[in-house]
């Protein structure tokens, strides 16, 4: 899948990939895409979360080896 901007948030823990997802759509234009990876079991149901409240769309959400990877389209 294509994107705008690629945030690396493996190694944190929550509440720092959504913190740093949410810094880095600020940085993105409406419809543009950010990919996020993280290592955080619980980020699939805290971005799962975050794309309902702040109305953004959840496009990808995957797990692979212990790493997931979402794609998040700016509002």
């Amino acid at each position: 899948m294509d994107f705008d901007k690629d945030l690396d948030a493996r190694g944190l823990n929550c509440p720092l990939p959504i913190l740093r997802a949410k810094k880095a759509l600020t940085e993105l234009a409406t419809g543009q895409v950010l990919r996020i990876a993280s290592t955080d079991p619980g980020s699939v149901k805290d971005f799962q979360a975050f794309a309902k409240q702040t109305g953004n769309d959840l496009l990808s959400s995957a797990e692979s080896g212990g790493e997931h990877v979402f794609y998040l389209r700016k509002k």
